[in-house]
């Protein structure tokens, strides 16, 4: 009987299929790539380290050679791999049917070096059906696909280890740069410059209440002035805010309110009441991108843990493979999902003839299906909820319904537009209502795009308006004018950038999310609300890379790479030809010379300084970009003492956006600066100056002023919480200089001090600590207080908690427990008594729901045992090296003892030679 081995890269992709094969296969995981380049210089080997190319891992004088070593951690894996093949007689390697899958099956090989025969099998969804058809239908490795996949590697590898020093010399350390992430950080930069841009305009216009004959009301609004269209939001530039028709009629506030008086007593009518229908159909299946997008809108979940919950899904058999770009459907699907559709929503949902969908994105690749529910049944969110958790069940739920919507009937409805007149004529306005009735809700009745609630988004939907004619008479209940301001163009969400990214043909399915993650650890931009922000640091390497660098950080260049990858998967282009073409350059110059040229005519200060504008006195104010933080600048062009541009400076407090850096916003910040370089005052012991400041963390106080000579820094201390820069009293300021104070002293005369900590004030004794209660006040506490706190037994962490928020009771999942809502330290958690789960930071702890909390004790309780399993086997480890360290030094005090005994055996056999002194 033939005996097989199946190597995925995934454990839990193992444990399915384990499932599904027979006693004849063994099933093991790789856990994802097994060898890559070197991450750091101390994983090049010793042999290559004095190579000029080894910092790069890639030999760039031998066609791009790439230096490829065993990662960390897994040469056990592979022992264990390679003992594996000695008892089988086929290799089936089955890691993912995508570039990096076809790359990890291709490592494998070159590693293991099996003597048995190979073969590749792709699935696109873990089931049974899926898994025997695969088996039957095994073939060689993707030459091509490892080649795309290798030359994206070198590339990124060569892109990064290139450009980064640069922003490290010119900008700050531990920046970087990348072929795709450097193009999402400039399109956020470019967003917010067209926000700071930006000069919002104001209009207005009238909104009225009408009453028809039969007693119904509507309302209506302003659209048109004497035959002249009114201006309105649609007719403002969305980049400068300005008006950009003219031939509009912009209302004013003056206007409004005598249009208002006019119109207030007077009579109207019905001038039309058109009705029109209209036809919506559903959007395709999901996408990775567009899942990416929903999972943001609807459940409010970043891309990372979409595709986490996603990436469970696929590997437990519920969806299928979730890295893809096409939105097609197998005839299987299909069948499946309509025969779904006519059980759970009636027959008149179905169309006669199933839909198609052909992918609109730009350099689309590996076409596999669309992502769907997986297997020959559609799985209950019931079942998901059980098995895997709340993420996994609400991701799976989406997938669901977006595959349901995508094969049932458009939805129909009317729309319906009222327009109404002044009846006399004397006043030329026109006011207009428009409705919608939706008659058949088709693919409504499933999913609707950016909504939660099918159901509530249908009623959203529908605005219904009163039965009227032409010529009826109405009768004004309510005429008021409205005020209208622009807004900025909308900042970027997770769902919007990805979206940008997949229109400009900039990235792949499996790397938005790690784009994403990558730009907010970099610091080039941080989260309001679910907007993404970018720093001042990203316009400083935006700022560099443009003006230095601009091919690089082009959109355009860079779908152009991606266009050649994909041609090279097909077979079509050469790797090679490639990387020469991007590296060395063909016509144009390569990346090596760029960097190379532009490196020295860099100027740091300037790729550092973004101007903000000049104040009342014409003084330039500027963004300087620090290495410990970002602060302004001004510069006055009148001369000092020294001759030299007088020049302020104040700390921008984190957290800023830099469209708020606006020139008041910037004056303001400089005159508190200022300000804070007058003392409040002297200590009244010794004499120092005491000063009230702000930096980037926030108001502290500092004592004297820093040593020029010795570099040495002040004393400083922040304020304790409730204190204001405006409240502040003299007073309080020198007690704040005086912390960490000495209190007083316990019996055994040992010292109490009360110290302000990173997590609120506290006293200690020795190593004993104790929190101090809200109505204890640090700066006044006495020794009697002290004493009495150090007399109460220790309320160790979260357990401290008094009352829980909720309680959640014998959770089904959790073996019955019960699950205890509390308020710590750190936020809103929950604990069963032996693991702790922090709420997600958006979450709100009054409508938490049972099957979140399950969620997160499941997964708190999966950390847990992964850490044991870590601890124990490094304790083994620990104990395996002190055994050999004892037996070591046990061999070599033997050897000592040993020789010690020769040289006094031999020290008896030979008399001391007498010294020429005796």
């Amino acid at each position: 009987m033939t005996k097989y081995l199946v190597i995925v890269e995934s454990p839990t992709k193992a444990k399915t299929l384990k499932k599904f094969l027979g006693k004849d296969y063994v099933v093991e995981s790789s856990i994802g790539h097994i060898r890559d380049l070197p991450a750091n210089a101390s994983e090049v080997p010793a042999k290559y380290k004095q190579e000029k190319w080894s910092r790069l891992g890639v030999n760039v004088e031998k066609d791009f050679e790439p230096l490829y070593v065993i990662s960390t951690g897994k040469r056990d894996k592979i022992k264990e791999l390679k003992g594996l093949l000695k008892g089988v007689d086929v290799v089936l390697l089955a890691t993912d049917e995508d570039r990096e899958g076809e790359a990890i099956s291709w490592h494998l090989l070159e590693v293991l070096q099996p003597k048995q025969e190979v073969r590749r099998m792709v699935f696109h969804e873990i089931t049974k059906s899926a898994i025997m058809q695969a088996l039957e239908d095994t073939r060689d490795i993707d030459t091509h696909m490892v080649q795309a996949q290798e030359a994206r590697r070198i590339i990124d590898r060569l892109y990064g280890y290139e450009v980064s020093p640069v922003l490290w010399k010119k900008i700050k350390p531990k920046l970087s740069a990348g072929r795709v992430q450097s193009v999402a950080t400039a399109i956020l930069v470019e967003r917010e410059r067209a926000r700071m841009r930006f000069v919002p305009s104001v209009y207005w216009d009238l909104v009225a209440e009408f009453e028809t004959p039969a007693k119904e009301t509507f309302e209506a609004r302003l659209v048109e002035l004497d035959k002249k269209r009114i201006a309105s939001g649609k007719d403002f530039d969305p980049d400068t805010g300005q008006l950009k028709k003219r031939d509009v009629h912009l209302v004013d506030e003056a206007q409004a309110k005598e249009l208002e008086a006019k119109l207030a007593d007077g009579t109207f009518k019905i001038a039309s009441a058109e009705e029109k229908p209209f036809t919506r159909t559903p959007a395709p299946p999901f996408t990775t991108s567009t899942l990416q997008q929903e999972g943001n809108r609807k459940l409010r979940f970043d891309s990372k843990r979409t595709m986490r919950a996603a990436q469970r899904l696929y590997e437990n058999g519920f969806i299928t493979y979730m890295r893809t770009d096409s939105v097609v459907l197998s005839s299987l699907a299909v069948d499946l999902t309509r025969d779904t559709i006519q059980e759970t929503y009636g027959p008149e949902y179905l169309p006669s003839e199933p839909r198609h969908y052909k992918g609109k994105v730009k350099n689309a690749q590996e076409a596999h299906e669309a992502i769907r529910p997986a297997g020959d049944r559609i799985h209950p969110v019931s079942e998901i909820q059980a098995k895997l958790g709340g993420d996994e069940a609400k991701v799976y739920e989406l997938i669901w319904k977006r595959t349901m919507a995508s094969q049932m009937k458009n939805a129909v409805g009317r729309r319906m537009t009222l327009r109404v007149v002044d009846a006399d004529g004397s006043v030329k306005a026109v006011f207009q209502a428009t409705g919608s009735v939706i008659d058949f809700p088709g693919f409504l009745r499933a999913y609707v795009e950016g909504a939660d609630d099918p159901e509530a988004a249908l009623g959203d939907k529908e605005t219904i308006l009163p039965a009227v004619q032409q010529g009826d008479i109405v009768t004004s209940e309510r005429l008021e004018g409205e005020r209208h301001q622009t807004t900025p163009p909308a900042r970027l969400t997770e769902a919007s950038l990805v979206k940008a990214l997949e229109e400009s043909g900039i990235g792949r399915p499996s790397t938005y999310a790690s784009i994403i993650d990558t730009i907010q650890r970099r610091d080039y931009t941080f989260k309001k609300g679910s907007a993404l922000v970018p720093t001042f640091t990203a316009f400083a390497v935006v700022g560099l890379m443009e003006e230095h660098m601009g091919d690089l950080i082009d959109p355009n260049f860079t779908a152009r790479m991606e266009d050649r990858l994909d041609a090279i998967a097909r077979g079509e282009d050469e790797m090679l030809a490639y990387l020469r073409d991007i590296y060395l350059g063909n016509g144009h110059i390569g990346l090596q010379s760029l960097v190379a040229e532009k490196t020295e005519e860099i100027d740091a200060r300037t790729v550092c300084s973004i101007p903000i504008g000049a104040d009342g006195a014409g003084r330039s104010i500027t963004v300087r970009v620090g290495r410990y933080g970002h602060y302004l600048e001004r510069l006055d062009p009148t001369l000092d003492d020294d001759h030299e541009e007088k020049r302020q400076t104040a700390p921008i407090p984190d957290g800023t956006c830099p469209d708020e850096v606006t020139v008041p916003f910037a004056v303001e910040l400089l005159e508190t600066s200022a300000k804070s370089d007058e003392p409040m005052g002297k200590h009244p012991e010794s004499g120092e100056p005491i000063f009230l400041k702000s930096g980037r963390f926030g108001p502290y106080v500092q004592l004297g002023q820093p040593e020029k000579e010795s570099g040495e820094k002040p004393k400083m201390v922040s304020l304790l919480k409730g204190m204001t820069p405006e409240t502040l009293t003299f007073e309080q300021a020198v007690a704040l200089t005086g912390l960490p104070r000495v209190v007083g002293q316990d019996d055994a005369g040992e010292e109490i001090v009360a110290h302000n900590g990173r997590y609120g004030p506290y006293i200690k004794r020795g190593s004993d600590t104790r929190s101090l209660g809200p109505d204890d006040d640090l700066l006044t506490l006495s020794e009697e207080r002290a004493r009495f706190l150090l007399s109460q037994e220790k309320k160790r962490g979260r357990q401290a908690s008094a009352e829980p928020l909720k309680v959640f009771e014998k959770l089904p999942g959790l073996d019955g427990d019960d699950v205890r809502l509390l308020k710590g330290r750190y936020g809103p958690y929950v604990t069963d008594g032996t693991v702790n789960a922090s709420l997600p930071k958006d979450a709100d702890p009054e409508t938490f729901s049972a099957e979140d909390v399950v969620d997160l004790i499941l997964r708190a309780r999966e950390r847990k045992g992964k850490q044991k399993t870590k601890k124990k086997s490094t304790t083994k480890a620990v104990a395996k090296r002190t055994t050999k360290k004892k037996a070591t030094k046990k061999k070599a005090t033997k050897k000592a003892s040993k020789k010690s005994s020769t040289k006094r055996a031999a020290s008896k056999q030979t008399p001391k030679k007498k010294s020429d002194d005796a």
